[in-house]
């Protein structure tokens, strides 16, 4: 132990760790009596800290080294006064750097900030601030930070500044515009957590400029951190309303299978496949994915090569597509891609029963015209075949 301590239930841990299970794991009780933590009150135990002080000291020639005497933890009266002092303009950016240290250092300074009001005076600063002058996107962005990290594990203080008309949203929006990165960065992954915790239903009156400057960040690829952020808010944004549409009419889908051609990243490739099954949901989103050169065939790639989920989207999209919209030139093309071929390959492997269904689903949809097909003639009937002997039904 370093710095211990002792909870109300008379059991002592070292403060680094129990403050990771009871803030970061989000538990209250005492891992030990599995006794209720009223306020997660945590006491200094001096007189251990001070023994095992001596113990170093006196094992000092074998190479211990004395631990230090730690600091005291912040206090509520501290950042107060922090946050009274960031009122004054001229105070406000060495305040806010210090409220983003205290922040860093450990969740329970992250606790202690929030019941003191830091994450709602950061959001009012941003919302004022972004409103009043374009000037002054440089020292919002620190703000942005500094509220991005003050409320990282604090689910309600993220959800309170969604349901204040858009304003909230609106003002990281007009971060995003800006063309520094960091602060772009800052802003998008605020919103992913804010976008995480909020009730779905808030999401349906979300304004076109914000899906426009999410896919701006997502085309410039900020950082890798950014983007998957970007993916994440967009994928729970786009499952209300008519959002999906206006992710579309911002250019979503090219943006997103251009990202996906570069993609080496496995959870990336998911999240992007989960994003265009859902915009490719309406009839907008389908007829991008045609119109790009390298969207049927980047789909049929991915599949089988990133995970279960990823497959899964994918044929679910290649469904939608030989579905809605298959016209001789369609379906010749996901024949020269090697669509067929991987579906088939799809219902030789392990995966969902729902992925294989889909598969065989669209086989059977297209197997005529495409057994017409010269291409087609000797790759295909072996699975046909295959397909026949291990279903019930006839193709």
């Amino acid at each position: 132990m370093k710095d211990p301590i002792t909870v109300p239930t008379g059991i002592t841990y070292d403060r680094e760790n129990i403050e990771k299970w009871l803030f970061s794991a989000k538990n209250g009780t005492c891992p030990v009596t599995k006794q209720a933590i009223p306020d997660c009150e945590l006491t200094p135990n001096h007189t251990l800290r001070q023994l095992i002080q001596s113990w170093c000291t006196l094992n000092a020639a074998h190479g211990i080294q004395r631990i230090p005497t730690p600091r005291p933890p912040i206090s509520e009266s501290q950042i107060a006064k922090l946050l009274h002092e960031a009122k004054s303009p001229d105070m406000r950016n060495k305040c806010l750097k210090r409220l983003r240290s205290i922040a860093t250092e450990n969740a329970a300074n992250r606790c202690c900030m929030e019941a003191a009001g830091a994450a709602d005076f950061l959001a009012t600063l941003v919302k004022n601030e972004t409103s009043a002058s374009s000037a002054l996107l440089d020292e919002t962005s620190s703000n942005c930070r500094s509220f991005e990290v003050t409320t990282r594990p604090l689910d309600e203080t993220l959800a309170n500044p969604i349901g204040d008309d858009g304003v909230f949203v609106d003002s990281l929006t007009r971060i995003m515009q800006s063309g520094n990165c960091d602060p772009r960065a800052y802003a998008v992954m605020l919103l992913k957590s804010m976008f995480q915790v909020v009730d779905i239903i808030q999401l349906s009156s979300l304004r076109m400029e914000f899906f426009v400057e999410v896919v701006c960040l997502l085309r410039d690829q900020v950082s890798r951190k950014a983007t998957k952020s970007a993916l994440k808010l967009l994928i729970r944004a786009c499952r209300m309303g008519q959002n999906h549409v206006k992710a579309v009419e911002a250019y979503a889908v090219p943006v997103l299978i251009d990202l996906l051609l570069d993609s080496c990243d496995k959870r990336q490739s998911e999240m992007i496949l989960i994003l265009l099954d859902v915009l490719c949901q309406c009839a907008e989103g389908r007829a991008e994915l045609l119109r790009h050169r390298a969207g049927i065939t980047i789909v049929s790639k991915r599949i089988l090569r990133a995970s279960e989920t990823a497959s899964e989207r994918g044929v679910r999209i290649l469904s939608s597509i030989s579905k809605f919209l298959a016209t001789p030139s369609i379906v010749q093309e996901m024949l020269q891609v090697g669509v067929a071929a991987k579906l088939c390959l799809v219902l030789q492997v392990e995966g969902t029963s729902k992925t294989r269904e889909k598969a065989k689903q669209t086989l059977k949809l297209h197997a005529r015209p495409w057994k017409k097909l010269s291409l087609y003639s000797c790759s295909v009937p072996f699975f046909v075949s295959s397909m026949r002997r291990k279903s019930a039904f006839p193709l």
